[in-house]
């Protein structure tokens, strides 16, 4: 799990315990789904741009797409 993904997790995760401490309202569900989705995309986006560079530093000789069947 990626660093954003893992931070919404927690804080997520201690929701209830702030909650109870009365350190404000709790965060609806919906709130809590977009901040797992956002950090979700930013991952995604982050692993997206890692694959693409790994495939720019590829020889072309080495790649599996160019090679004749």
């Amino acid at each position: 799990m990626g660093q954003a993904a893992q931070a919404a997790h927690d804080r997520a995760g201690q929701e209830p315990a702030a909650a109870a401490q009365g350190d404000g309202a709790p965060k609806g569900l919906l709130q809590q789904m977009e901040e797992l989705m956002a950090a979700l995309n930013a991952d995604l986006s982050r692993l997206d741009a890692d694959l693409q560079a790994a495939t720019d530093r590829t020889p072309e000789s080495e790649r599996p797409s160019s090679r004749p069947s």
